[in-house]
């Protein structure tokens, strides 16, 4: 597997976090575990790694968490996160932006 470099996915992770939180609801293993595999492990990540995200999206107003008791196995509760109605707008700008520079750099190193 092609390794792609940190500071490069650095700058995607969080609009891939709030894509995957507008399609359903999700705790943070499910995130992880969601855009490593559909990735084929180019977003693989730690704990670390995402909950910093989470936090700074939620104090931003874009996401909100609840817990969710017994839903596994064992009974433990899980935190859950969603999109409020203001991270649905600000995933529609963050779009707007990466379309924006995705063709911005496809120009220049494509032609």
């Amino acid at each position: 597997m092609y390794e792609i470099g940190r500071q490069l996915k650095k700058g995607v992770i969080e609009i891939l976090v709030m894509k995957l939180l507008s399609q359903q609801n999700m705790y943070g293993y499910q995130i992880i575990q969601t855009l490593d595999d559909n990735s084929n492990g180019i977003f693989k990540m730690k704990e670390g790694t995402l909950y910093p995200i989470l936090y700074r999206l939620e104090d931003e107003g874009l996401i909100e968490s609840y817990w969710e008791h017994g839903l596994d196995k064992r009974g433990v509760p899980r935190k859950y996160y969603r999109v409020t109605v203001r991270g649905l707008r600000g995933l529609d700008d963050m779009l707007t932006e990466w379309k924006i520079f995705n063709d911005s750099v496809n120009s220049i190193l494509w032609g």
